[in-house]
């Protein structure tokens, strides 16, 4: 079964079961997804769907941190809430010790040695990466090792 289907099946059992979080939040990322098939005049192959839930993700978590600076506690653990089911269908994340292992075997296949050139070696180390990390925290990883370097 793929992703959408998936979506669309748990979507169903928690309109059946009255599960409002789950319901809303599957609701609105069917709802990104369609709108992403509609951009793109055709269905969404796999790797484009976990794209827009990991999308839906990102944003549950930027607005975690802006709620959290607004003092809005009980909008921050709605979008918690919210973000752990997104994360139930999103392929399993690195820990930060994966992400540095990673780029440190990138950084030495493009022989960095300093932040100039970050650019490359993250042009290189996103796309193995795609789906499995947030980009924020695998820029700063690599920022972190490339200063030490330079």
């Amino acid at each position: 079964m793929g992703l959408k289907e998936e979506l669309e099946s748990d979507l169903k059992q928690a309109l059946r079961n009255k599960d409002e979080p789950r319901k809303t939040t599957l609701r609105l990322a069917l709802a990104a997804i369609k709108n992403a098939e509609i951009a793109r005049r055709g269905q969404l192959d796999e790797n484009e769907l976990t794209a827009v839930v990991s999308q839906q993700a990102k944003q549950r978590r930027e607005s975690v941190a802006q709620f959290a600076a607004g003092g809005r506690q009980d909008l921050v653990a709605q979008e918690e809430e919210e973000l752990k089911i997104l994360m139930d269908y999103l392929p399993p994340q690195l820990s930060e010790e994966e992400i540095r292992s990673r780029a440190l075997e990138v950084i030495e296949q493009v022989e960095a040695t300093s932040l100039a050139q970050m650019g490359d070696v993250m042009r290189v180390l996103m796309p193995q990466l795609k789906g499995k990390a947030d980009g924020q925290v695998v820029s700063a990883i690599v920022k972190g090792l490339l200063s030490q370097m330079g």
